[in-house]
């Protein structure tokens, strides 16, 4: 059940921000528009809210309650960012709007994204460990929430990993050729 919770929340995040974009864009509600733009974190709440329900009512905890930690942890960090992308693409094929400029790909400015994009990833790691051990004292019983302990771990070694990758363009910075 949980897991199609995660996706529903997912889809409901993009249509919301789709639904939103489309009324200020194409059908010149902006009023309308911002309105569910500011809504999609409703979405996130719904899903945190019925997962501790979930576990609340004496579900154990499997890996699919964990991904819902780190869906909020990671729409926290990069909600507002996925969101601002997709308006400048909207505003620029739907209203006139200046071209988006590319993502930088050599120097010191791609040093830069790559380090403010692991930042962001710290971000949400921080926030879904804080969602993951809420979770874990929450429902108060070690042997229904085995399964979110090794969240942390795992993903912080993700996070370790984009460290390096990330901070490597600081050090050995992309040359255009």
């Amino acid at each position: 059940m949980i897991a199609a919770l995660i996706v529903a929340c997912e889809i409901g995040f993009w249509v919301l921000v789709l639904a939103g974009l489309s009324a200020r864009y194409i059908a010149g509600w902006k009023r309308t528009g911002a309105i569910l733009l500011v809504a999609t974190p409703v979405v996130d709440i719904l899903l945190i809210a019925f997962t501790v329900i979930d576990l609340r009512s004496g579900t154990t905890a499997e890996f699919m309650h964990g991904l819902a930690a780190i869906y909020i942890g990671v729409t926290v960090a990069y909600g507002h960012r996925m969101i601002k992308w997709a308006d400048e693409r909207f505003a620029y094929r739907f209203a006139g709007g200046e071209k988006p400029a590319p993502a930088p790909k050599y120097g010191k400015e791609r040093a830069r994204r790559e380090r403010e994009g692991w930042y962001r990833h710290l971000m949400a790691w921080v926030v879904g460990v804080v969602l993951l051990m809420l979770m874990i004292w929450m429902v108060n019983d070690p042997s229904r929430t085995e399964a979110l302990k090794g969240i942390p771990r795992m993903w912080g070694m993700i996070l370790a990993i984009d460290f390096l990758i990330s901070f490597s363009y600081t050090i050995w910075p992309k040359e255009q050729k």
